[in-house]
């Protein structure tokens, strides 16, 4: 890629961090070439065209060089159709950001999450109260699904066995979909939600079919994902989610 430039990117801001006194780095989800660092010269002056643009979860059009661990921003344009979202939704966003972050390697692209993001974003920016944390458990599922971290939904993982239709699994750490003992205290979902999250996985265009099913099965899966997803991001709670709960608290 070294020499050429990336023009009409899909992205999405995730982070943004001070540079120089005029000058910030920027952490960039975007389509075809997935998590990029950015350095874009001269956004903090009032004069700079990029300061009303470099905003998170706001869909952008980026150009960049294609060289270099951090590339230079070359332009970005807002692509419109959403509002910021505000509040829990506002907060919501920036935990799908820190999500990101933690768990995308850089330069490796995910097209179908993205396009999962993109839609997850819209459904804050629409500020549906109710579709909130389904959109929520529906991105999470299908982040850890597109890396590779998310087993398969309609068999036991150790075992290799069918799930039984009366019975109840819960998704481990370790463990992946194991079957729930009556005493063990695991939050699980019933087979037949399982099964219907892993067809839901498997569309072409998943989010919104995913976010169908997640909004069933809230009791039981909010706790399964939140539990992974901490596993595998080396954490005991994110820092967005502490946010939320110091808030909560005021």
């Amino acid at each position: 890629m070294a020499g050429r430039r990336i023009s009409d990117e899909p992205g999405f801001v995730l982070h943004r961090y001070d540079w120089s006194e005029s000058s910030l780095i920027l952490e960039v989800f975007t389509r075809r070439h997935g998590r990029v660092a950015l350095v874009a010269r001269g956004a903090k002056k009032p004069s700079s065209n990029f300061r009303p643009v470099l905003l998170p979860l706001q869909p952008l059009r980026l150009a960049f060089s294609a060289d270099g661990e951090i590339r230079t921003l070359k332009d970005a344009e807002w692509v419109g159709g959403q509002v910021m979202p505000t509040g829990d939704a506002l907060l919501s966003g920036y935990y799908l950001n820190e999500l990101l972050l933690r768990l995308l390697a850089r330069d490796d692209a995910h097209p179908t999450l993205f396009d999962a993001y993109a839609s997850a974003v819209q459904v804050l920016a629409s500020e549906h109260g109710e579709a909130l944390e389904p959109a929520l458990r529906a991105f999470e599922l299908l982040l850890l699904r597109d890396i590779g971290l998310l087993p398969a939904l309609d068999m036991q993982t150790l075992a290799m066995a069918p799930l039984a239709e009366d019975g109840l699994y819960s998704l481990v750490p370790e463990g992946g979909l194991v079957q729930a003992g009556p005493h063990d205290g695991r939050a699980s979902l019933p087979a037949a939600a399982w099964r219907a999250l892993e067809v839901a996985l498997g569309q072409p265009a998943p989010f919104h079919a995913v976010l169908r099913q997640t909004a069933g099965a809230m009791a039981g899966l909010k706790p399964q994902l939140r539990v992974l997803l901490h596993y595998h991001c080396g954490v005991s709670t994110l820092r967005t989610r502490q946010l939320m709960k110091d808030l909560q608290s005021l």
